[in-house]
C-alpha cells in the first residue's frame, strides 16, 4: 500500500460550498442566505435558545410545584458502615462527624439498615429505621433517640 494509493471512504468528503459565484452554481445572489432580516446581514450572531422573537419555550410552560423551605435535610449513615468501628463503642452525632461519617453533627442523623453489623456498639442519632434498629439490638448493642 502507498501514501497516494489512499483515499477517503465514499461519501465522507463532501465539495465545498462556493458562495456568491452566479445563479448557475445555485448560491448566487443572496449567497444561500434569504431575503432580508438580520440573518441575512454580516456580523449576526444568534444565541443557540432564541426563538426569533416568538415567546421563549421557558416562558411558555407552566411553573409546577414548590420547595419547601422549612425542610429539615436529615444526614444518613448506613449500618454497614459501622463495621469498622471497635467493640463497646458508643457512636454520636459527634464521633460521626470526627469520622467523617456526616458532615455536621448540629443536623439531624438518621441510622438506615443497609449492610451487616457483629459488633455491640451504643448508637445515639435523631431516627431509626426499623431493620437497622433491629441489627443493632440482635447483636447486644443499644440505640438512644437524641
Amino acid at each position: 500500500m502507498n501514501l497516494e494509493s489512499l483515499s477517503p471512504a465514499k461519501g465522507s468528503v463532501s465539495k465545498r460550498k462556493r458562495v456568491g459565484r452566479g445563479h448557475g452554481s445555485g448560491y448566487g445572489k443572496t449567497s444561500g442566505r434569504g431575503h432580508k432580516g438580520a440573518g441575512q446581514r454580516s456580523g449576526n450572531k444568534k444565541r443557540p435558545w432564541f426563538e426569533g422573537g416568538q415567546m421563549p419555550l421557558a416562558r411558555r410552560l407552566p411553573r409546577r410545584g414548590f420547595t419547601n423551605i422549612f425542610r429539615e435535610k436529615i444526614q444518613i449513615v448506613n449500618i454497614g458502615d459501622f463495621e469498622e468501628i471497635k467493640d463497646n463503642e458508643t457512636i454520636d452525632p459527634i464521633f460521626l462527624e470526627k469520622n467523617g461519617y456526616i458532615k455536621s453533627s448540629m443536623k439531624p442523623v438518621k441510622i438506615l439498615g443497609n449492610g451487616e453489623i457483629s459488633k455491640k456498639i451504643t448508637v445515639s442519632a435523631s431516627a431509626f429505621s426499623a431493620s437497622a434498629k433491629d441489627k443493632i439490638e440482635r447483636v447486644g448493642g443499644k440505640t438512644i433517640l437524641l
